[in-house]
Formats: structure tokens, sequence, C-alpha cells
């Protein structure tokens, strides 16, 4: 009986079904092939993460969206800015409210009519990451001293989950910020915040509140990435199919000062030795330097557009 370790396919077309077959049969054995020779079946290096792509402004009913690739991982970040009374303790600060949504068609595994399990766990990471990374300045988001302020609803979208999700959603949640685009109030006779048309807010008339307050100040930008840990191999940016199939799952997430804002390991057998969280913390302080040249050049480009 020939074991899993001394397979050898046949040539042509016949070894290209026995070693789709082979694959489907034995996945972490084929993965361990294809990791001695410190490569993966896509054909990137261990410690490469996948083209990535940052649309900004693709839907143009919010204040700032963004659309996010990361290889085949994609997802759309959108938000919408709605007026709301502060509360008594917190009377000169607006809010930030992050829901991740996974729908049937972004994957197989999930379910019409059950919500997916990795939704809400994606959600509370993405509220504790923005919120404790300084990115966001909440004081900006107020209108009126313990009257009014802004309540920004940050919706994400999956639409094809490839692995490395909370990755792309991150850098789509950073991007749709990055976008945002603050809407111009005004008081009414009634006393009553109202949107300002762009068509009249040059007019004597009409005198916003938040005239010189239009885009937030980004101090930093969070960025992670996310690596497997099998054996003595890390491999970057995990695929779905990668992820299925080694269970150690860690998430780096640093600013672009390349400070460490959080390390989250997602269970996983493995016991990590502080050398194994040194190299992931380097692969991410690579990847903050493409994300950061990448994130740049879209903002960049809508100026030009």
């Amino acid at each position: 009986m020939t074991s899993t370790k001394d397979y050898r396919p046949e040539s042509g077309l016949a070894a290209e079904i026995e070693v789709e077959a082979y694959r489907r049969l034995f996945p972490l054995p084929y993965y361990e092939r294809h990791l001695a020779e410190s490569v993966r079946p896509d054909s990137r290096a261990l410690g490469r993460a996948r083209d990535t792509t940052i649309a900004l402004g693709p839907v143009t009913s919010a204040d700032g969206s963004a659309l996010v690739k990361i290889g085949d991982t994609t997802v759309l970040a959108a938000i919408k800015l709605e007026v709301m009374t502060p509360s008594i303790d917190s009377p000169d600060v607006g809010s930030v409210a992050v829901d991740f949504q996974m729908p049937p068609i972004c994957s197989p595994v999930v379910r019409p009519g059950r919500p997916a399990e990795a939704a809400p766990v994606i959600a509370k990471q993405l509220s504790d990451v923005i919120m404790s990374s300084g990115m966001i300045n909440l004081k900006e988001l107020s209108l009126i001293s313990g009257k009014a302020a802004w309540m920004a609803y940050l919706d994400i979208y999956c639409l094809n989950a490839d692995g490395s999700l909370f990755d792309a959603a991150l850098l789509s949640a950073t991007a749709a910020f990055s976008h945002l685009q603050i809407p111009l109030v005004s008081l009414n006779d009634d006393g009553k915040l109202v949107a300002v048309s762009e068509e009249l807010k040059d007019k004597a008339a009409v005198e916003p509140v938040n005239k010189e307050n239009r885009k937030l100040t980004i101090a930093v930008v969070p960025f992670s990435l996310t690596c497997i840990v099998h054996g003595k191999y890390i491999l970057a940016d995990p695929t779905s199919e990668e992820e299925s199939v080694m269970d150690t799952h860690v998430t780096v997430v640093l600013d672009s000062k390349e400070r460490l804002v959080s390390f989250y390991k997602a269970g996983g057998a493995v016991l990590l030795h502080t050398s194994v969280v040194k190299d992931c913390i380097v692969l991410a302080k690579q990847r903050v330097e493409e994300l950061s040249e990448i994130l740049r050049d879209s903002l960049s480009a809508m100026e030009v557009d």
C-alpha cells in the first residue's frame, strides 16, 4: 500500500486529475509537501500576501465607502452618519457602531437563515481595534456640545470569503473612514439640525455649524496581518482552504507607526514561542508598509479625479 507521503502522480491530464483528487482526499499532506519546498499551491512564498486593491467611493449613497480585495476575498464597507443626542457623561463626543455581515453568497459554509458564527466575532474585533488604535477622535464627531453629535454606522459586507476576513474588513473600514465626507448641517428656525445641500452652503442665509469640519483627522491607521502557524512554518495571509486545513491562526494588528495595537490567536493546538510571535510581527510590519502605500495611492488617485 502506497502512503500519502510517497505519492507520485503521473504526467499529463491524468496527473492533474490525480493531484486534485489527492488534494481533496489528503489536504494536509498535500500542503505539507509544498511547505517542505517553502512554496504554496498558489505559487506564493510563505511570507507573501496576496495582491490587494482598494476602490474608494463605490457606494454613492453613503458618506464614505470602500471596496477591498485581498486575493479573492472581497469586502465592501459603507459609513452612514446620523445626528444623535450625546450622553450626559460624554457631551462632546460622537459614536461609532460597527456591523459585519456574511450573506450566504460569500461562502458555501454560510447557510441561508443561519447567521455566520464568525460575523459577530469579527465585528467585535473591528470595534475594539478602531477604538483602541486611536484612529478616530470621537470629539471630531461632535456638533453642538451636549445637544448633537454624529453617530457613524459602519456596515461591512463580505462579498467573497476566501480567507483573512478580518484583514480585509479592517482595511475596508480604514479606507472608508479615510474617504468619509461629513455632511453639512445647520440649525433651522425650530432649533433642529437639518442637512445643507451643496448648492446652498455658500448662501449668506445658511450658516452650517460644521463648515470647517468636513473630514476626520486620521492620526494613525491600523493594519492587520493574519498568519497560520503550522509546525516550523508561518504562512501569511492564508486562503480559506489553508485556514480550514491548518488550525492555528494568529492576527497581528499594527498602526501606521508600526506600534502594536493587538495580537489575537484564534484557537489551535500550537503554543506559540516568543520567536514565532516576533516572526509574525516582522511579517506584519512588512505588510503595514505595503498597505500604507496602497491606501495612499488610492486616496491620491481620488483627489486627482
